[in-house]
């Protein structure tokens, strides 16, 4: 399967929907010099793709007592593939990413108490295949959270 391909109009529309998600596709156009129906017709592919998609960015400092943990997990390399459909498949876990480095799987979740955080490191994830250790770390403060992290960026060469 070939990877979509964008064209600096696509990475434009990106780049001014990253800013503001709810711009209308006539603003868009009148940015970016083009048609109302050109922009249409450039969302839909980008959605139909997969490059895009559109949701609500929650706060998570405004949530009062809710803590973002980030869970580093060792595990067998023969179960990484499995063991990170298993982990996206909690509800708590908000994010799974496949790492080289001290850990093979780092998860990013939100819970509520210190009880949560260690029933689901001790109790739920150490008891799945493959998994050998489990590590938790607890936010205190968020100095930064860039949403945007995964901006379409033209690639060098």
């Amino acid at each position: 399967m070939s990877l979509p391909q964008l064209d600096e109009l696509d990475r434009r529309i990106l780049e001014l929907l990253a800013g503001d998600a709810r711009v209308s596709n006539r603003q868009l156009a009148g940015q970016l010099g083009v048609t109302e129906g050109t922009v249409r017709g450039r969302l839909k592919r980008l959605e139909a793709d997969k490059l895009i998609r559109f949701s609500a960015i929650t706060n998570v400092s405004l949530l009062g007592s809710r803590k973002v943990v980030l869970i580093g997990v060792q595990a067998q390399l023969s179960e990484l593939p499995a063991l990170c459909q298993k982990l996206a498949a909690m509800r708590e876990i908000r994010c799974v990413i496949a790492m080289l480095g001290r850990y093979n799987i780092l998860c990013v979740a939100l819970l509520d108490s210190l009880q949560e955080i260690s029933d689901l490191a001790s109790n739920r994830i150490l008891a799945l295949p493959g998994v050998q250790q489990v590590d938790t770390s607890i936010a205190v403060h968020t100095l930064k959270y860039d949403p945007r992290f995964s901006r379409v960026m033209k690639r060098p060469g």
